[in-house]
C-alpha cells in the first residue's frame, strides 16, 4: 500500500535533503506545461516497461495532475514498499505556492489543446448542420476522420499546427535560488 505525502511535507523533506525520486506520470506535454522541479517523466502507459528506471535506493514519489494517475501508478509498483503519492498532484504543489518548472508558456498541455479544438469544431459543424444547412455535418465528419488518423498513425496535424502558436513555444524562465534535493544542487525555475 502507497503512502501519502501532502506538498508541504515533500518540500521540507526535499530541503533537508532527504533522497527521493519524484516520478511524473502525466504525458510529455502535460509535464512540460509544469512540473516539480527534479522531477523525471515517465508517462503512466510507459511506466511498466521502465521499471529499470526506477531508483532502488531512493524513495520513490509519484506524481500526476491531482493524484488519480499517481495512484494508479503505484499499482505496478506494489512489489515495492517505499512508494509515495504527493496528494493533490502537481495542483496540489502550486496551490501551496511552490514553483515549478515550466518549459511552455501555455498551462494546457497540447493533448488538452486538441481536445478542445476538435470538440469546439465537431460541436460546431454538428450544430450548424441542424440549424443552418446540413452540409455542415461533414465539418464534425473531417474532424473524426483526423482524430482516427492520428489515433492510428501517432500523428496529429492539429497537434502540429497548434504547436506553432506562440502559446506552445518555449519560453524564458527566471531562475530562483538552487533547492538542496538529495546530495545534489538543484536550480528551480519559477513560473512568470
Amino acid at each position: 500500500m502507497s503512502q501519502r505525502i501532502s506538498a508541504t511535507s515533500l518540500r521540507e523533506r526535499m530541503q533537508a535533503q532527504e533522497n527521493f525520486q519524484l516520478i511524473d506520470v502525466r504525458s510529455a506535454g502535460e509535464y512540460a506545461s509544469g512540473h516539480v522541479a527534479c522531477a523525471a517523466n515517465i508517462p503512466l502507459e510507459q511506466l511498466a516497461t521502465r521499471l529499470p528506471d526506477l531508483s532502488a535506493s531512493a524513495q520513490v514519489v509519484l506524481i500526476c495532475e491531482s493524484g488519480q494517475r499517481a495512484t494508479a501508478a503505484a499499482g505496478c509498483l506494489c512489489d515495492r514498499n517505499d512508494v509515495m503519492i504527493l496528494e493533490g498532484g502537481t495542483k496540489g504543489w502550486r496551490e501551496a505556492g511552490y514553483p515549478v518548472v515550466q518549459t511552455v508558456s501555455s498551462q494546457w498541455s497540447l493533448e488538452r489543446q486538441v481536445r478542445f479544438g476538435a470538440g469546439v469544431l465537431v460541436l460546431t459543424g454538428t450544430l450548424l448542420a441542424v440549424l443552418v444547412d446540413a452540409h455542415w455535418v461533414y465539418l464534425a465528419m473531417f474532424i473524426g476522420a483526423g482524430l482516427t488518423f492520428a489515433g492510428l498513425s501517432g500523428i496529429c496535424p492539429m497537434a502540429m499546427a497548434l504547436m506553432r502558436f506562440p502559446w506552445n513555444r518555449p519560453k524564458m524562465e527566471k531562475t530562483a535560488p538552487a533547492m538542496p534535493m538529495g546530495s545534489s544542487q538543484v536550480e528551480m525555475r519559477v513560473k512568470q
